[in-house]
Formats: C-alpha cells, sequence, structure tokens
C-alpha cells in the first residue's frame, strides 16, 4: 500500500463561493480561492474588478451576499470577533483623523487591540518603519508616502497573523518601497503570517507573492505562481499579463487553453452583470 500524499500547510484564508450584489450589481461572482499559512497572495485586476470588496467582506466590513468566509479556522459570518484581534489592515486610502499627531493615532489603535505595552510597540515600529521624524506631526500635514508608512504601522501593531493589504507600497519612492517589501518578507516570515495583498505595483507581486488570483468583474479568471501566470500567457513580466487579461474580454473570459489534469482552484462558473 502506498503512502498517503503529505498534506499541505492549513489554509489561513478560505472564501467559497463568495459573492457580493447591489441590486443589479454584481460586484462579486461566487468567488472562491485559498491562502496557506505562512504565504502571501494577490488579487489583481482593474479598477472596478472586486479586490476591494473582496477584502472588505474577509474582514467583515461587508457582508457578503452569499458564501462563506474562513479565516484562521474561524467562520467569519458567525464568529468574526474570534479572528479580528489576530488580524489586521492596511490602506493609504483609509485615512486615519488628521487631528491627531502619528503617535496619538497608534496609541489610541494600540489601546483597541489590547496592547499591554504599548508606547514600547509603536517604539519599535517607528524605529522599523521609519517614523520617528514625524511622530508628533498631526497626520493631516504628513506627504502621502508617510501616511502610507503610517498606515502599516496601524496594521502591524498587533503583529497579526493574518495582514491584508491594499496598495502597501503606494507613493512611495523606490528606496523605501523596496526596504518596505523587506520588511514584509521578514515579518511573513518570522511570524509564519499570511498576507493578501491588492495592488497594482506588478514587480511587487513578482518579487512577495507564491499565489496570484487575477480578477475581472467580479471573478478570478487566472490564477497560479507569477512565473506559471508569465510562462502561461508568454508574457516576459506580470505586468504584461495583467494587460492581456484587462484588455482581451474573451481571452480573459474563458482563460489560457491548459493541457493535463483538470486542477482545482478558483470558482469559474457564472458571469459578472
Amino acid at each position: 500500500m502506498s503512502a498517503a500524499p503529505a498534506e499541505g500547510p492549513p489554509a489561513a484564508i478560505r472564501v467559497s463561493k463568495l459573492t457580493k450584489s447591489y441590486d443589479d450589481v454584481l460586484a462579486v461572482n461566487r468567488l472562491s480561492f485559498s491562502v496557506p499559512a505562512g504565504a502571501t497572495a494577490a488579487l489583481l485586476g482593474g479598477n472596478g474588478a472586486g479586490k476591494t470588496t473582496t477584502i472588505s467582506m474577509i474582514l467583515g466590513l461587508l457582508l457578503p451576499t452569499r458564501g462563506r468566509i474562513s479565516v484562521l479556522g474561524v467562520d467569519m459570518l458567525k464568529r468574526r470577533y474570534d479572528a479580528l484581534p489576530r488580524m489586521n489592515f492596511s490602506s493609504p486610502y483609509v485615512d486615519l483623523p488628521k487631528r491627531l499627531s502619528a503617535r496619538e493615532n497608534l496609541m489610541v489603535y494600540a489601546r483597541l487591540y489590547g496592547l499591554r505595552r504599548p508606547a514600547r510597540r509603536i517604539g519599535e515600529l517607528a524605529e522599523e518603519l521609519d517614523l520617528t521624524a514625524f511622530m508628533n506631526r498631526p497626520s493631516g500635514t504628513l506627504s502621502a508616502g508617510q501616511r502610507t508608512r503610517l498606515a502599516l504601522a496601524k496594521a502591524l501593531l498587533n503583529e497579526p497573523d493574518v495582514l491584508l493589504l491594499d496598495e502597501p507600497t503606494a507613493s512611495l519612492d523606490p528606496d523605501t518601497g523596496d526596504r518596505i517589501r523587506t520588511y514584509l518578507e521578514a515579518y511573513r516570515d518570522s511570524r509564519r503570517a499570511t498576507i493578501l495583498l491588492a495592488s497594482h505595483n506588478m514587480a511587487e507581486v513578482e518579487r512577495l507573492c507564491s499565489r496570484v488570483m487575477m480578477m475581472r468583474a467580479g471573478r478570478i479568471v487566472d490564477e497560479g505562481s507569477p512565473a506559471e501566470l508569465i510562462r502561461r500567457y508568454g508574457r516576459a513580466n506580470l505586468e504584461d499579463v495583467f494587460l492581456d487579461i484587462a484588455r482581451d474580454r474573451r481571452r480573459a473570459d474563458r482563460g489560457p487553453e491548459r493541457t493535463g489534469p483538470e486542477r482545482t482552484g478558483p470558482e469559474r462558473t457564472g458571469r459578472a452583470a
């Protein structure tokens, strides 16, 4: 008798047939995917593809019309408060209170997360993310890049096991962006954290992600590692793959031709309105 195949790492994030509709607009269409613990995965797609809506449902900020969401083994539709202390979220497009200083903003969130030594944790993040020079400035006076780093510091306060990132290096110069990506890689590897990000920086996705889900009109039209997608589409890089899917409706809707055994993966039934 042959030995049973070894199981892979458990899924830290799992969504099944996730759907969100607004009247006659289908924003997310029967979406299914999973992200293993300790991995970094990306949701990619043009504006309106459904990335932010999907992340908002995983966080519990939006209720799905249909479908299931599990994070760290917790049913997010029934017991999301059991998982939320081990999760966090960052987006440069969600402003922190502008009149509070960067330090005050972080202190408020640190207390909300119940940190035992908030000042110590804030000091660590200020040093690691190069925030010390403007910690006492009102957040409304910070540059776009400084606000991006502050949002990331907020997301890391509780040392989350699951980190959801929307454009994590938006507005950062190349040097700072590279240092932030290095920091995120080290954080993921040291804590075996799971990261799900939405980004329009294809080089960033190629570097950070072991899995990419390409979205269009609320559903996943293709997925794989960056190298697999580049090879499948016969392109030089992931940005060219993105453009293929964004600009060629027929090819994106049916997906590229495949050979070999059927693979399991994202839900491909249904069509966005």
